[in-house]
């Protein structure tokens, strides 16, 4: 697309904000419904966070995906044959930029492009843009599409006291060589959080890594196949299934607590579990230690609640990211305590033109559960303009508040577990409502 080029005719387009793989998605499905768009993206290419030259992405060198090939692609764009099952972050950032040429997107993108503000203009929107160099733009849109990503934004705690070496975030880590001969400690063992660990391992003077709760840990291959591709045949009722996997996961991998980590004070499938053994390998072999929560920190001494001390040159913080959308006031997004509640996590309970895609997090939900919710936001938006009486009996559900997406499962109350979905039950609805929307 030619950098030239400017958004016309904008009063009959919605506006996509956002190139990950919501975005992309968005697009796809506003595409194939015959509806005009516009998208701007703050990097310069496709691909979200997949993309490590984009300027807000989290994503560092030795990252892979942690759900396989097969579960997560589009199922309309299969990854090329020979792909490894956990793709890494160059293979990911080509798989998107070849969907974006395939499916034609890149005409209707404008990158290197921040969205300013958003805000209400009667029944429609008021959008401003800056362009890299250039002067602010205000538009006035049909509608929007938020899809700029959940993870972005980071989230960074307070800790007692003072530490007088370097402290950075898990969004900043991009190398593995900035480790080396340091003394290094990971605050939070999610799934950055044991990748940086390993990755620390060959560099670092010492590794230690900080928690505050307990994880299911799940091995990347049982059986010699990736793990999110064996069973599922047979349902069972969610606590049996809950008891059965638990003690697998004790098989294959052990029990966490033998390596130093807290027992869970919840069920697996309730948190997102960490998709990483390679860290219990190096806790097993003396290379990592796994310390308690942090009480205060003193010059380069870190206290810990065991009453025990340790001294580091660096600590990065694994601890997680924010929902964020700092572009639009929180009042138009019906936002209630940790972040907003619209109906499958997608629609605006009054609004009919604001849409938010990508606010949902599940263990294997994939890309394809992404274009799902844009197909169904998309025949919502075709359905509304042609007044169908299907469009009409949606509005009134997603006026209604949200149903039970959880699966029965009791998820913890966390920031990132606060738009967590049961994948079937997530799945199944939304597709169940976008075959009445056709």
């Amino acid at each position: 697309m030619e950098e030239s080029k400017k958004p016309s005719q904008t009063e009959n387009k919605y506006c996509i904000i956002g190139a990950g793989p919501a975005g992309m998605s968005g697009a796809k499905a506003l595409k194939e419904a015959g509806i005009d768009f516009d998208g701007f993206e703050l990097g310069v290419d496709f691909g979200g966070l997949w993309n490590i030259d984009n300027p807000q992405s989290t994503i560092y060198e030795s990252a892979h995906l942690i759900s396989s090939r097969t579960t997560t692609e589009f199922k309309d764009f299969p990854m090329p044959e020979g792909t490894p099952d956990y793709p890494g972050q160059a293979l990911m950032r080509r798989y998107f930029v070849d969907y974006a040429k395939h499916f034609g997107l890149y005409p209707h993108y404008y990158f290197n492009t921040k969205v300013l503000t958003v805000e209400k203009a009667g029944q429609q929107w008021k959008v401003t843009i800056q362009t890299k160099g250039e002067t602010p733009q205000t538009l006035i849109y049909k509608g929007v599409i938020i899809a700029n990503g959940t993870l972005s934004e980071p989230n960074r705690p307070s800790f007692a006291g003072n530490f007088s070496g370097e402290i950075m975030h898990s969004s900043e880590y991009k190398k593995a060589s900035i480790f080396h001969n340091k003394r290094v400690l990971v605050i939070g063992a999610g799934n950055s959080g044991c990748d940086i660990v390993v990755d620390a391992v060959h560099h670092a003077k010492k590794v230690d890594i900080s928690v505050r709760r307990g994880y299911y840990f799940v091995p990347k291959y049982i059986f010699g196949k990736p793990s999110d591709t064996v069973g599922g045949k047979i349902k069972l009722p969610r606590p049996i299934k809950q008891l059965i996997d638990t003690k697998l996961l004790r098989w294959f991998t052990g029990n966490p607590v033998d390596f130093g980590f807290p027992d869970p004070a919840y069920k697996i499938y309730e948190s997102h579990p960490v998709v990483n053994t390679l860290i219990l390998h190096h806790i097993g072999q003396g290379d990592v230690k796994v310390q308690h929560d942090i009480d205060q920190m003193e010059g380069n001494t870190v206290h810990f609640k065991d009453g025990t001390k340790q001294e580091y040159d660096l600590i990065v913080l694994a601890t997680g990211y924010k929902l964020h959308f700092p572009f639009i006031d929180k009042k138009y997004l019906n936002w209630q305590d940790l972040s907003p509640e619209l109906y499958l996590n997608i629609f605006h309970p009054q609004d009919d033109n604001l849409f938010v895609l990508g606010m949902v997090e599940a263990t294997g939900l994939g890309w394809e559960g992404r274009y799902e919710q844009a197909r169904l936001m998309a025949r919502f938006i075709k359905g509304t303009a042609q007044k169908t009486a299907a469009a009409k009996r949606f509005k009134q559900k997603k006026a209604n508040g949200n149903p039970d997406l959880s699966g029965g499962y009791k998820y913890l109350k966390l920031a990132r577990m606060s738009y967590y979905v049961h994948k079937e039950t997530y799945r199944n609805l939304v597709c169940k409502e976008a075959e009445k929307m056709k």
